[in-house]
């Protein structure tokens, strides 16, 4: 159980209007304003958790180092170094 809505899934639609958003925010004080207006502090703190462990894990860093600096756990870890390797290759286009 993951803990999610039994009817949970990706609204096509409202994830288009998302991305239109996001694309469209022009400086990084505009995009801090749009994200603690839309989203929860905890999901702030994960999303920036996982950029960081993506950074330090680029720079061939151990899930060890990695937990210990960011505090995310080996699990999160794993996941981001997943799509590192297997994703869309926009997170190293953002780490550039």
């Amino acid at each position: 159980m993951t803990g999610r809505p039994v009817n949970y899934k990706l609204n096509e639609g409202y994830a288009k209007a998302l991305y239109e958003a996001i694309a469209g925010i022009n400086d990084p004080e505009e995009c801090k304003a749009f994200l603690e207006d839309i989203c929860s502090m905890n999901e702030i703190i994960s999303l920036s958790q996982r950029l960081e462990v993506a950074r330090l894990l680029r720079q061939k860093r151990t899930y060890i180092d990695i937990a210990a600096i960011t505090g995310a756990s080996t699990a999160t870890i794993s996941r981001v170094n997943r799509s590192l390797n297997y994703g869309n290759g926009s997170i190293d286009r953002i780490l550039k």
